[in-house]
């Protein structure tokens, strides 16, 4: 095979973010090599080539040209000051364990006074976040001494000397593991697709930014939607469609009547939410549909 005269240099993060953008990547089509020993990695698409880096680190390597596209949290876009620095190409809603963004919220032990943010005047806080928190504090006119915090955030806040930490959380499991008590939200944060100026403005690197973005995005609108097939009599039409979502019109087609067939049948196809498949399959079936075939889907595009 033809080595590529171009090579897209996109960035994915490691850590936390890693499998879920792994398999988001291989839903979308690019599936990326599995190599524990090298943070430089081939992809199904011979034009885009993989490097791993930190989501702390990506919004400043993408700045600076080292990638021409990244996928890093607002959060960090933030900490680094490069928001006017990148190009957003798309939000994308997805996280470690669920699709919904993050919090980085303050907080404290159960057993502490402090009640509100005001209550901090002069204390300590320890965060990796330290930009964005001291902003957060500024903002409300409350004079904390904000410190970096090399990770295991949430043990320290009952470090002697520490009033509060500030730390990211997803579903708040962490936090009442360790007994902590959220005062405030600093910022809400979700995955971006950003891209180098530079970049963005070469037409090739564009469009090939713009077709991954379309498909990532594609890929995290199928995750919680399914396919739904069934075979209904033409008597029922009316009422299965007035039992599926509104929101989703279902395609009919006539099935092929077999010799001595009395009544004629048509086939329904529609995609739904995978919430909804638990309880409305069983009223399909109850109300006269038959051969209801459920499939996961790989991409939805709008």
């Amino acid at each position: 095979m033809r080595k590529p005269t171009n090579i897209l240099k996109l960035g994915l993060p490691k850590g936390s973010l890693e499998k879920a953008t792994l398999d988001l990547m291989a839903r979308a089509g690019y599936e990326v090599e599995d190599s524990e020993r090298s943070d430089i990695r081939k992809t199904a698409d011979p034009e885009v080539e993989v490097l791993m880096f930190r989501a702390q680190e990506m919004s400043i390597f993408v700045k600076d040209g080292v990638l021409d596209a990244g996928l890093t949290g607002k959060d960090w876009i933030a900490e680094n000051r490069c928001k006017s620095h990148v190009r957003v190409v798309r939000d994308l809603l997805y996280a470690k364990a669920r699709m919904v963004p993050v919090r980085w919220v303050l907080a404290v032990p159960e057993e502490s006074k402090v009640r509100n943010v005001e209550d901090l005047e002069g204390g300590l806080v320890a965060t990796e976040l330290v930009k964005v928190t001291r902003q957060f504090f500024a903002s409300r006119g409350v004079a904390a001494k904000v410190e970096y915090s090399w990770g295991s955030t949430e043990i320290k806040a009952r470090f002697p000397g520490v009033s509060a930490i500030v730390d990211v959380t997803e579903t708040g499991s962490t936090l009442k593991a360790n007994s902590l008590r959220e005062i405030a939200t600093v910022m809400y944060s979700n995955t971006q697709f950003i891209a180098n100026r530079n970049s963005w403005q070469d037409r090739w690197r564009r469009d090939k930014i713009e077709n991954l973005g379309l498909l990532l995005q594609g890929a995290i609108d199928a995750k919680e939607m399914v396919g739904l097939k069934m075979n209904v009599p033409t008597t029922l039409e009316n009422k299965i469609v007035a039992m599926l979502p509104a929101e989703h019109s279902p395609t009919v087609s006539l099935l092929h009547k077999k010799e001595n067939q009395k009544e004629a049948w048509l086939a329904f196809e529609v995609i739904l939410p995978a919430a909804r498949e638990r309880e409305l399959v069983p009223k399909l079936k109850k109300a006269g549909a038959s051969g209801i075939i459920v499939y996961p889907l790989n991409k939805v595009i709008h």
